[in-house]
């Protein structure tokens, strides 16, 4: 199998072929960084995705406006792997366009438009005709006209289609071309193009097609009261109906389910489940594995770092995501001898104003046995452990190689910063790997366990600036030893220890007092917009309500605070985190953006969406199981056959109940009282409650 390939968009990711970042060092807020930007010549904005309603069940997409026209402006289209095969798809009736009156997502593959046409003289108010149109991401369209009226009509429908067989890429970037000419295919049209072909087939067959204009005519007769549908199916020459993941065996996550006081628990947990499997991509080679592209509609690709953050949050449905992701980058890993050997592709992300780019390849590489040793405590089986365990052993001899003789790992290029979230990720790698590497008699655990206690130590001392307000944590250490100091959401990273045996939670690189300061600064102001957690703080240079580094509110990063700050038992800060995203996700239709403004909340208003945010992305879609999981606290430790509770300390959502989990395989049910008392419902035979 290849490797798969970086993806790029509008986040600011770039791809490096073999994961390295070539970096700056030279500190914000230098002359060069002073000086004025000027845009390139050329530079187009990306269409916006925010107000599209976007229909996914990769690899197939549908995205359209809410007038429910396919005009061909911006990114509306239908699209199968990055290719779009129909841009264009107007309706007339009566030679009229109906008036859009209704437009909504009713799945996460699905959306319904509803248009009324009035055919009265004299222009009263009620319309004689309705129109509804059924999209689906698979590609097809159903358009039902239904008479209204008391008479019988005969209307003449007109469908005009049209497409340019233009990448994904091409559009966004305003490159795509013109519209290619149609030729007559069977009941429908046909279009072709160095890049592709495509067919549009009509059921029932229209009675006139004309290839020049690229339409297709029906005359309809309706009853009084009575209906007729029009269907379209838009296909690659010669694909059959697209076979998706979500509908097929291979799905890996379990249809769990949530209930309780606060009404938005089940419906967030639903929506997030069903854009995580619109999201579900197959590998081609080895169809039983399966892995998330990082979302839509820019990154509909394989991004390992985001796949392994989103499988791992999604665990309590299940340990087959992680295991599909885990196969399907062990295939592509690096697995030369060299001393670059060792690191999982990735692109570089920027991350801001304040440091260079950084390389989500080494975020990946230090979380593959992270997640590879919780899916473990989640019951993956040791079968599948043993076949991955040489993985995680080369991503872990790789940190031990790339910190070398020095206590902090630092960023890939010479002369790079040293991060505290990379920190954060090494040390919780090298603690959950030395666990994992002693479980399977392998070696090398004792030496991690080593370096992270020095590294912890040594955090503790070099990374806090010391304040009169409580101190802080330093963003990153130069290597002149100089500290950057802005207050930022990666700092969240620091509360995510991981999940050692019998339900434990692994040390941090916090102590805690510096923990208790961390949770006040995260649930302040600067942080807490009401809404989620800054990127940024809105205090610090350089904030950007819209900067996806650098002030917007990032779902992933608000999921990880709330449950670490609940582990911590900083019940305050983790309960207004997770009031206000879940607030967000009320507002968004309970399918939550990878990120959204930073702006503060006002009364009656709601979150400002971002312009170029994936909906559905991956990681946000995993952060709703995180944000309602947490809530009961489920630990479980699959070898030991015991499952530890610690709901969060004063239910702030009051009583939930979480049906359908997942422990070694097994369905496991909790319910959570409004006193915070966790009672196991349903479980596995013979697995044990821990203390």
């Amino acid at each position: 199998m290849s490797q798969p390939t970086p993806s790029s968009g509008p986040n600011g990711e770039r791809p490096t072929p073999d994961g390295s970042t070539p970096l700056s060092t030279r500190p914000a807020g230098s002359p060069a960084t002073q000086a004025r930007i000027h845009p390139p010549r050329g530079t187009v904005n990306p269409p916006p995705a925010h107000t599209a309603l976007i229909c996914v069940a990769l690899p197939g997409l549908a995205i359209s406006s809410d007038q429910g026209q396919l005009t061909g402006q911006g990114l509306e289209g239908f699209y199968r792997s990055g290719l779009r095969m129909l841009s264009r798809c107007r309706l007339r009736v009566a030679g009229r366009e109906p008036l859009a009156v209704q437009a909504r997502m009713i799945a996460a593959d699905q959306a319904r438009f509803m248009a009324t046409l009035s055919l009265t003289a004299d222009g009263g108010p009620d319309p004689g005709v309705t129109v509804e149109r059924l999209r689906h991401a698979d590609g097809t369209e159903r358009i039902t006209l239904h008479n209204a009226s008391p008479r019988p009509l005969r209307l003449p429908v007109e469908v005009a289609l049209g497409t340019d067989l233009a990448e994904l890429a091409a559009v966004a970037s305003g490159r795509a071309g013109p519209e290619l000419p149609a030729s007559v295919h069977d009941s429908g049209l046909r279009w072709t193009s160095p890049t592709g072909h495509c067919v549009v087939i009509a059921e029932p067959p229209p009675s006139d097609a004309l290839a020049s204009a690229g339409l297709l005519r029906w005359e309809l007769e309706l009853p009084p009261g009575g209906t007729r549908t029009l269907e379209l199916k838009v296909r690659p020459t010669g694909a059959g109906p697209m076979r998706t993941v979500a509908r097929s065996a291979t799905n890996p996550l379990a249809p769990a389910g949530a209930a309780g006081d606060d009404p938005r628990v089940h419906p967030l947990l639903r929506t997030s489940i069903e854009d995580l499997q619109a999201l579900l991509v197959r590998d081609p080679d080895h169809p039983s594995d399966t892995h998330l592209a990082a979302g839509v509609p820019w990154r509909c690709g394989l991004a390992p770092a985001d796949a392994l953050a989103a499988a791992r949050m999604a665990l309590p449905l299940g340990t087959r995501l992680a295991a599909g992701t885990l196969h399907t980058l062990a295939r592509a890993h690096i697995t030369d001898e060299s001393s670059r050997s060792g690191p999982i592709p990735g692109p570089r992300r920027h991350v801001g104003t304040h440091l260079p780019p950084s390389c989500t390849g080494q975020e990946a590489t230090l979380l593959y046995p992270v997640v590879l040793a919780e899916a473990r405590r989640w019951g993956l089986p040791e079968q599948e452990i043993e076949k991955l365990l040489p993985t995680a052993e080369r991503c872990l001899k790789w940190l031990r190689s790339a910190a070398g003789a020095g206590t902090y790992l630092p960023d890939p290029h010479p002369g790079g910063p040293w991060r505290c979230e990379t920190q954060a990720h090494a040390h919780r790698a090298a603690v959950l790997g030395a666990d994992l590497l002693d479980a399977y008699g392998r070696s090398g655990g004792a030496e991690l366990r080593q370096w992270a206690g020095e590294l912890r130590s040594a955090f503790r001392r070099d990374f806090w600036i010391e304040s009169g307000a409580g101190g802080r944590p330093a963003a990153a250490r130069l290597p002149d030893g100089r500290l950057v100091p802005h207050l930022g959401a990666s700092t969240v990273h620091l509360l995510d220890t991981g999940l050692l045996g019998a339900g434990e939670h692994a040390p941090g690189l916090l102590d805690k007092t510096q923990t208790e300061q961390l949770a006040r600064l995260l649930g302040g102001p600067a942080m807490d917009s009401g809404w989620g957690l800054r990127s940024l703080g809105a205090r610090e240079p350089g904030y950007n309500p819209f900067g996806h580094r650098s002030g917007a509110v990032r779902v992933h990063e608000t999921a990880v605070a709330v449950a670490g700050l609940a582990a911590a038992g900083c019940k305050e800060e983790a309960g207004s985190l997770l009031r206000g995203v879940l607030s967000a996700a009320e507002s968004f239709g309970y399918r939550l953006p990878e990120m959204y403004a930073g702006e503060q909340r006002a009364t009656g208003a709601g979150p400002v969406p971002h312009p170029t945010a994936c909906r559905p992305a991956a990681t946000a879609a995993a952060a709703g199981v995180l944000l309602i999981t947490a809530l009961a606290g489920v630990r479980p430790d699959a070898p030991a056959r015991t499952v530890t509770l610690r709901p969060f300390e004063g239910a702030p959502l009051g009583e939930i109940e979480l049906t359908g989990l997942r422990i070694a395989g097994a369905p496991f049910s909790v319910r959570v009282s409004r006193l915070g008392l966790a009672m196991v419902e349903e479980a596995a035979d013979g697995l044990q409650l821990g203390v």
